[in-house]
């Protein structure tokens, strides 16, 4: 596969699960992903709402549309993505991530943090897609060692990409207020460490003290981030396609590894 074919890795800021049915900046960004290169021959997605102890990635073939949020209107559940599954693919991903074990499974699906971004960036749902779970019982560094395993599937004609956000603090948000310094600076300094590849920046977030605690209570939206850019090659650029913090708290910062 020559290099104009490699897929890119992309990290979606997704923020509140209606962005599916909004339109505004931040979609427009992820419309314009979707545009913007060949067509992947799949899809590989690490969303923040996966959580497991150990890895498990969707094996069926048929993935459900899954609605795991609460207190939206109607038509949000109402959305269906109907994108079909890659079996070849799960067990693809299986043997580039062995020793570990990874569980083939056939009962999750595909969750907001995948659907809600792939339904602007690919609304025909036509690519096949296959989710892969956050190990939550792991250090930073081994999500980013994974990453590192994964890349050869750029090469493969798949897409690697991941959903959360780099500050992410439900019980602070802010309505109509302007971004918290905490976030902007933490959000800042990430985003300083992804531009100048300072991986271990990155990956030891924590050092970066009560800005860190506040950003990122709980890891899992972070997470993703370190999967996109562990699979960056020696060639590839970084780009911040779209950045902002909405609701004083949650950072829509999207990279593209391309």
């Amino acid at each position: 596969m020559s290099v104009s074919q490699r897929m890119p890795a992309i990290f979606f800021g997704h923020g509140s699960p209606m962005n599916a049915l909004e339109n505004n900046r931040y979609t427009q960004a992820w419309e314009q992903l979707g545009q913007r290169f060949p067509t992947p021959k799949a899809i590989l997605m690490i969303s923040a709402h996966w959580m497991t102890h150990g890895v498990a990635v969707t094996a069926m073939a048929e993935p459900k549309t899954i609605h795991d949020f609460g207190g939206f209107p109607q038509a949000l559940f109402d959305m269906q993505y109907p994108a079909p599954g890659d079996p070849a693919l799960a067990a693809r991903i299986a043997e580039l991530l062995s020793p570990e074990l990874v569980i083939q499974d056939q009962q999750w699906g595909l969750d907001h943090g995948t659907w809600s971004v792939l339904v602007k960036a690919y609304p025909a749902a036509n690519i096949p897609v296959v989710q892969l779970s956050l190990n939550m019982d792991q250090p930073e560094a081994w999500h980013f060692s994974l990453g590192q395993k994964l890349a050869l599937l750029r090469e493969e004609g798949v897409m690697i990409a991941a959903s959360g956000n780099v500050v992410h603090n439900l019980r602070r948000l802010a309505f109509h207020a302007p971004a918290y310094d905490w976030a902007t600076r933490f959000n800042d300094n990430i985003r300083q460490a992804i531009v100048s590849r300072d991986w271990n920046k990155v990956i030891n977030f924590t050092r970066m003290g009560s800005d860190a605690t506040l950003s990122v209570p709980t890891t899992e939206h972070f997470l993703p981030l370190l999967y996109v850019l562990g699979c960056h090659t020696a060639q590839d650029q970084l780009e911040i396609v779209v950045d902002g913090i909405e609701l004083g708290a949650i950072s829509m910062m999207s990279v593209v590894v391309a």
